[in-house]
Formats: structure tokens, C-alpha cells, sequence
């Protein structure tokens, strides 16, 4: 399958960390102009499962979240921050025990926290020295879909200080009977962070049941004292599966949200 890259985007390949086994590919969109305002810094969002963000030939399946077109849209329209996108690959058979915080009842999973130190002390460090970032906790970003919306908020809730914006899009509430709602439950004050949540009504053998965790997940945010539409963006996409180009279409709001330009734009 040909390439379907649109914009400047470099790849890292094969990095090193001292904190999971694997080798890491990560590939890094950069906004228009990066090249020619050599003084301008920039926010940034790192993302999991790097490989479905912007080319066909390496996502799932060929189906890709189209993120690159998108940015470069938003961005010269005025309606998004020019910033730094950062997808992070999966690591193929270890993704479900990077993912998850807990094991579940068949033994799997558990290694989200040395994941999470990956990005907090080896790729982050990383990214700030090789790109013009602006490194503050109001400046960078963190998302997923899935077991990586999951992973997102778990390491929100253990990073405030880390990562001041969160992408959860149809996270995997239902790991570990709903440990992450317990991760939610033993916070001991609100953060700073201003999140976006997201599920849509068709995903999953029992969409019901989908639904119902993000909601449950919702509302414990809320009475923990996030505000739905000041620092907390709920959505229901009726009608959206639990797919590649449902989380694409939806980035178009995420990023407006959590990123707004000088045009800001709350349509879709």
C-alpha cells in the first residue's frame, strides 16, 4: 500500500527506553512554518498506537485517523494551535500489557506504569530536546483510543503535572471490571486538566454496556469537580463504531477544544 503522508513528518526509528523492552518507532508531525519561525515553540500531543494517525501503510488494516490532513486544515484555518503531534507505536503483542494498569482475571496486562515512565522520562525529555516544543503542563498533551484511551487516563491521573490535556476517546472502561473507575474514585483533589471524552452508540458486541461505563466514567469525573463543557467535553457520536475513522472525524472537536486557534471554531 502506498504512503499517504500530507506535511512535515519525520520518524524516529527503533528508540531505546529504560523502561520497556521494546524498541519504539515514533513519528512527528510538525505544523506549517515550523521550518521558517525558527523562534516560534509549539504545544504538544503525544498519541498511542502511532502507526494508525497518519499513513495507510502502516495502520490497521489500512484504515488511518487521517490526523495529518486534519491538522494542517485546522491549523491554517486558524481554528487549532499550530502544534506538534508525537504518535507513539504500539509494540504489537505487548500493546494490551502496556495499556492496561491492572491485570485482569486471566493474568493480563499490568505494565502501564513502566509505559508511562517511558513517556515521562525518556521520550518527553526527548521530543523537548530534538523539537521547539513549549514543555509546560498546560502545553502538552496526551491521547488515545481504546485500551489507549485507557492508558490515557490513567496516566493523566498519576502525570497531572505531566500532561494538562487529555484525549480519552472510546476508552476501554470495561478492563478489569472497571478498574480504572476505582483509579478515578481514589483521587484526592481535581487536577488542572481539561479533558475530552468520547464513546460512541455502535461500538462493541453490547453497545449498551459501552456507553454506560464512559458515562459512569463521566459523572465520577464530574463529582470529583471537573465541569462538563469549561474543562470537561463529553460527546456520544451516535451512530459511531469503535474504528479508525470514527476517531478521526471526532479529532476535528478534540483538537478545537483542547487546542482552540485564533479562529475558534466549535462546529463540526
Amino acid at each position: 500500500m502506498d504512503h499517504t503522508l500530507t506535511g512535515t513528518l519525520r520518524l524516529h526509528h527503533a528508540l531505546k527506553s529504560r523502561f520497556v523492552e521494546e524498541e519504539r518507532d515514533v513519528i512527528v508531525y510538525l505544523p506549517p512554518r515550523y521550518n521558517s519561525a525558527p523562534d516560534q515553540r509549539y504545544p504538544v500531543l503525544y498519541l498511542h498506537d502511532g502507526q494508525n494517525l497518519f499513513d495507510s501503510a502502516t495502520a490497521f488494516a489500512g484504515n488511518e485517523w487521517g490526523l495529518d490532513e486534519l491538522a494542517e486544515e485546522l491549523i491554517q484555518r486558524g481554528e487549532v494551535q499550530p502544534l506538534i503531534l508525537v504518535g507513539i507505536y504500539n509494540a504489537g503483542p505487548a500493546r494490551m500489557s502496556e495499556y492496561t494498569h491492572v491485570r485482569d482475571r486471566r493474568g493480563r496486562g499490568g505494565r502501564a506504569r513502566m509505559y508511562a515512565k517511558f513517556i515521562v522520562e525518556d521520550l518527553k525529555p526527548f521530543i523537548d530536546g530534538e523539537y521547539r516544543t513549549l514543555p509546560d503542563t498546560a502545553n502538552t498533551g496526551l491521547g488515545g483510543s481504546s485500551l489507549g484511551g485507557l492508558v490515557t487516563l490513567y496516566l493523566g491521573l498519576h502525570f497531572p503535572e505531566t500532561f494538562g490535556k487529555l484525549v480519552v476517546m472510546s476508552p476501554s472502561v470495561w478492563w478489569a471490571n472497571r478498574a480504572i473507575l476505582r483509579e478515578v474514585k481514589k483521587l484526592p483533589q481535581k487536577s488542572d486538566q481539561k479533558i475530552w471524552l468520547d464513546i460512541g452508540t455502535c461500538e462493541g458486541p453490547n453497545p449498551e454496556s459501552c456507553v454506560k461505563n464512559v458515562k459512569d466514567l463521566r459523572d465520577l469525573l464530574v463529582s470529583k469537580g471537573w465541569q462538563l463543557e469549561r474543562d470537561l467535553r463529553f460527546v456520544e457520536d451516535e451512530g459511531a463504531g469503535h474504528n479508525e475513522k470514527a476517531w478521526g472525524f471526532r479529532m476535528r472537536d478534540a483538537l478545537r477544544f483542547l487546542f482552540p486557534g485564533e479562529r475558534p471554531n466549535d462546529g463540526s
